[in-house]
């Protein structure tokens, strides 16, 4: 099987659970996206607060931690014109995916379910940024968070 995802650490120790977490998300999000056949792959590093907060201000400005981070390769309108003009060849990332584990607790514990539905739920929503998706305004919300459920659902990672 071909790797869709790449998987690193910054200040975070490596668990499999993440990693099998991580791979299973991904790899329904390309299917669902029907991007297996392509050699698109997603980079996702894992780490703590203090490194999110350091990313966040630099690229976006925002001196703050968050919990998910993206960085798309692609505008949204590319990713399918490249698909069609490369019949699927394209050796590329598709963007790279930054999650602050910390932040993964924090919330699943907020909001009252698991830390994996939580993690995926970040997969998920980083993914979809990197696909051009936002959630910005109503109208690209009732795009987005539709096709963010429909993975989790998939998944049978629904929330409580």
């Amino acid at each position: 099987m071909k790797q869709i995802v790449q998987i690193e650490y910054i200040e975070v120790a490596p668990k499999e659970e993440y990693e099998a977490i991580i791979k299973t998300v991904m790899k329904q999000c390309f299917q669902e996206e029907q991007l297996m056949d392509s050699n698109l792959y997603v980079s996702v590093t894992l780490t703590n607060p203090d490194n999110i907060q350091k990313m966040n201000k630099e690229y976006r400005n925002i001196d703050k931690a968050t919990d998910v981070l993206s960085f798309p390769m692609f505008e949204k309108e590319e990713i399918a014109s490249l698909l069609l003009q490369n019949n699927n060849v394209i050796e590329d990332v598709l963007g790279d995916i930054v999650i602050s584990i910390q932040q993964v607790e924090n919330q699943a514990k907020e909001y009252g379910h698991s830390f994996n539905r939580e993690l995926a739920y970040m997969i998920v929503h980083g993914f979809y940024h990197l696909m051009g998706y936002d959630h910005i305004n109503d109208e690209d919300k009732r795009k987005m968070r539709p096709k963010e459920e429909k993975v989790l659902q998939e998944l049978k990672l629904i929330r409580i």
